[in-house]
């Protein structure tokens, strides 16, 4: 089956799980844009436990817009505050040292539009991962997805737990803020390319029941 997805800034382990896993997959474009997803917010561990990432968007200017319309906005300076926040953060991680060249650019140049940052982003990620699945874009909105689809646009989302995807199994691995916190599942893939570098794809493949 080709999994139907949201695009995703930064997407959690279940998401680049069902990446690992398919040869195919086709991200939602023509949708319209929804607050408080993954779309625009990541999930990463700190020092004080879970800390939410969210990429600042403009306000359409009629009303709703489809996603692949939806601009980045330059407020309160969010590039130094996530890549400061990504450092800070996992600046003692096995493997941040090896990837942030790659990532860094990200945060250092004006991206317009939040699909294309998300775009970019994830290619970068599939690359680090040695991962080369096939992904194409809706060319309309798909109200009803095609037989070879699995639709999970509204089941990968902040506010549906990990726990509630029967075919999703957090495996546990090495967090630098474990002995604080314990383990956290499910977090953005930075987190697991930053702890396990190379290994994040063992990861990957053992989290699918299916």
């Amino acid at each position: 089956m080709t999994p139907l997805l949201t695009s995703a800034y930064l997407a959690p382990i279940r998401y680049y799980a069902r990446l690992y896993a398919a040869q195919q997959v086709v991200i939602e474009t023509h949708e319209h844009y929804v607050k408080q997803t993954y779309r625009n917010r990541c999930l990463i561990a700190g020092p004080n436990g879970v800390q939410a990432l969210t990429v600042p968007i403009e306000k359409p200017a009629f009303g709703k817009a489809a996603m692949r319309d939806i601009r980045i906005s330059d407020h309160g300076n969010w590039r130094h505050l996530h890549w400061n926040a990504l450092q800070s953060n996992y600046e003692r991680s096995p493997f941040f040292d090896y990837y942030a060249d790659d990532l860094r650019p990200f945060y250092e140049k004006r991206i317009d539009f939040l699909l294309d940052f998300n775009e970019g982003l994830q290619h970068t990620i599939l690359d680090q991962l040695d991962l080369t699945p096939e992904i194409l874009h809706t060319e309309t909105y798909l109200t009803t997805p095609e037989a070879h689809m699995t639709d999970l646009r509204e089941a990968i989302t902040p506010k549906v737990s990990w726990t509630e995807d029967t075919d999703f199994c957090a495996v546990p691995y090495y967090q630098v803020f474990a002995q604080k916190h314990g383990f956290i599942a499910d977090l953005s893939i930075i987190d697991l390319l930053f702890n396990m570098g190379p290994e994040a794809r063992l990861i990957l493949k053992r989290s699918l029941r299916k």
